[in-house]
């Protein structure tokens, strides 16, 4: 791979000058005009540009980037004071002291998987080599002072010479062994001495990184690791970065095409008649395919993945949209398997279990967590209750209000947690109906009350349902039944089902309706009620989740508009969640929810039970015909 150019990169100076003029005069004039002189100012090139301006100068700075780039630097600093000389009857024009190329490898040849290793995979021979690496940022170090150069003159030819530190000896300066001016005709001196007020210094901070967050662009290096008695002294690979890119928003940003949007539109208006049992459930089919059943927790992972629509209230308050999902099951109930399935529907997720968690750990650097890795995204934990009772403690602000207070070490900080949590769990023994969630699943009733849907999935004995789900395995694991159909109304591919979810989340930003805010009101003024074994659940926290849920369901139909199918949806929801305060008594078990025939049908079965329930179907019947 590496490639050996013979050139004196300081005749390149002059050249590098010229292509910064012709194509990044709007940078340097943007440079020239900025206050201070001492700062240190960036000059972006794209690496792809400059191949196709000066191939032979590109192949240069990839296989010896280490002069290469110093002479760039010294043809950025060339071409701004350039640019000051013909700006010079224009006021606030500064003559800066340092500008530092910065190479984008971005469409260029470099993104090939020899340059651009996943880091796993980085070797040997990728050291000197202009390399780019992808991870996240798992340590951040303090920033620091450090010394970058400094020049000294040869005692024999009275020429000075700059240095710069060497990484490979923890950044310490060595002078060479013989004067490295003329070469041509050397001095041979070897006695030098160090020009006064020539040391340049920089910012400088270490990074740790894992897979998969920031895309560095840098010379592969090695560094020998601290001197400890009577410990092997190692060669640690470091990266010098040239380059830092954040690709939190670029993993954000989904490639939805115009094509895919419009098969959405047409898909929604061929099952405007029958929307639940056309539309809504054959979405939620593509959720978790291997799983046979469990419609209501292949619903709940769905409106938790798409979650509702963030607001402040009157106090100036942020109130999350994110919602929060929790399985409560015996094994072998398919709890991992949902983990795992929601993580591959989410832009952005981090698995991880409940031991394995934390929210934010303090050496002399901070270091992250799930929780904050996580943000902007889905957290997935499974075996939740083993979580550290420090973690326990710290979720809470977490979950709520989206951020993890750090005080410790010195450092005061705040981490940003806008994070969906989907937790998983065993039941604590032999799971008791009798007895409220909190004692069967040792999780405190103020946590259990900021998950927005807690299901429980009861392995109870059903011969009826052992049937047919062992005739659905038995049949999924028959060869040659794979079905590649790109009709939406038989198949929702995993591709088009994530591209789905992110579009609605994004698109729709969907508004109560009057008759689903008198639903959802009624219903939790109902619970407030009855509320006896489970009233760390029916606080405010549970009306809040009650319309997160709703926008989420019109989220989930393709609508901009909370109605009263959307308001009940996510009373079933919670319904489900309140196993020992329930109101409709036709919810059942989770484990054992199946698609319907007519959904359609038994929703209007539901809708009536529950308006029943809440004391007001005349009411609404009385507003139906006013709206008529």
């Amino acid at each position: 791979m590496e490639v050996q150019l013979q050139s004196d990169p300081w005749e390149w100076e002059k050249p590098m000058a010229t292509y910064l003029l012709r194509y990044h005069s709007d940078q340097l004039r943007s440079i020239a005009s900025s206050p201070d002189p001492n700062l240190h100012y960036p000059l972006f090139i794209d690496f792809a540009e400059l191949m196709e301006e000066d191939p032979h100068l590109a192949r240069l700075i990839f296989s010896q980037p280490t002069p290469y780039l110093q002479a760039f630097d010294n043809a950025a600093l060339l071409s701004h004071r350039i640019v000051v000389r013909d700006l010079e009857q224009e006021k606030n024009v500064v003559e800066k002291n340092f500008i530092h190329v910065r190479i984008n490898i971005s469409g260029s040849p470099l993104e090939c998987s020899e340059t651009f290793p996943t880091i796993g995979r980085v070797r040997v021979q990728h050291r000197g080599i202009l390399l780019t690496v992808k991870g996240t940022v798992i340590r951040s170090g303090a920033i620091k002072m450090h010394e970058g150069e400094r020049k000294y003159m040869c005692n024999k030819c009275k020429k000075s010479f700059t240095v710069y530190p060497e990484v490979e000896a923890r950044n310490s300066i060595s002078l060479p062994s013989i004067c490295p001016m003329q070469k041509l005709k050397p001095c041979g001196g070897t006695n030098f001495q160090y020009v006064e007020n020539t040391i340049v210094c920089h910012d400088y901070q270490e990074i740790k990184i894992q897979e998969n967050d920031v895309i560095v662009t840098g010379l592969l290096t090695a560094k020998w690791s601290p001197e400890l008695k009577d410990v092997r002294c190692d060669l640690d690979p470091v990266l010098i970065a040239n380059n830092v890119r954040r690709t939190n928003q670029l993993k954000s940003e989904m490639d939805i095409s115009d094509d895919l949007v419009t098969k959405f539109k047409q898909f929604w208006d061929h099952f405007k008649d029958a929307p639940l049992k056309g539309g809504r459930n054959a979405i939620l089919r593509g959720i978790c395919p291997q799983v046979f059943g469990l419609f209501t927790v292949k619903l709940a992972v769905a409106l938790t993945l798409i979650g509702g629509v963030q607001h402040v209230d009157a106090s100036g308050t942020r109130v999350r949209g994110e919602s929060h999902l929790l399985l409560v099951g015996d094994p072998g109930t398919g709890k991992s398997q949902f983990l795992k399935f929601a993580a591959k529907l989410s832009n952005r997720s981090v698995i991880t279990t409940g031991l394995g968690s934390t929210s934010a750990g303090l050496t002399w650097m901070l270091e992250a967590g799930a929780l904050v890795l996580a943000d902007g995204g889905l957290c997935c934990i499974d075996e939740f209750d083993s979580m550290r009772e420090h973690d326990r403690a710290t979720i809470h602000e977490a979950m709520e209000q989206q951020t993890i207070s750090v005080a410790k070490a010195g450092l005061v900080t705040t981490l940003s947690t806008r994070t969906t949590v989907f937790g998983a769990t065993n039941p604590k023994g032999q799971y008791d109906p009798d007895q409220p969630l909190s004692v069967n699943t040792t999780l405190s009733g103020p946590l259990l009350s900021r998950f927005d849907i807690v299901l429980v999935l009861l392995d109870t004995k059903n011969p009826e349902w052992d049937v047919v789900v062992s005739s659905h395995i038995l049949s999924e694991a028959e060869p040659d039944r794979a079905n590649n159909d790109e009709d939406l109304a038989k198949v929702w591919p995993l591709s088009t089902l994530k591209r789905y979810l992110h579009y609605v989340k994004e698109t729709f930003k969907p508004v109560l309706t009057r008759e689903a805010e008198r639903v959802i009101s009624s219903y939790y003024q109902l619970q407030r009620k009855s509320a006896t074994h489970n009233a760390a659940r029916t606080t405010v926290r549970m009306l809040e989740s009650l319309i997160r849920l709703a926008q989420a369901h019109a989220r989930l139909m393709f609508r901009n508009e909370v109605t009263r199918l959307d308001a009940i949806t996510a009373i079933l929801c919670v319904e489900s969640s309140m196993t020992t305060s329930a109101i409709v008594d036709c919810i059942g078990n989770a484990l054992h929810s199946n698609f319907t025939e007519n959904p359609d049908q038994e929703y209007a079965e539901q809708e009536r039970l529950i308006l029943e329930k809440l004391g007001s179907i005349d009411d609404f019947s009385d507003m139906n015909r006013m709206g008529d």
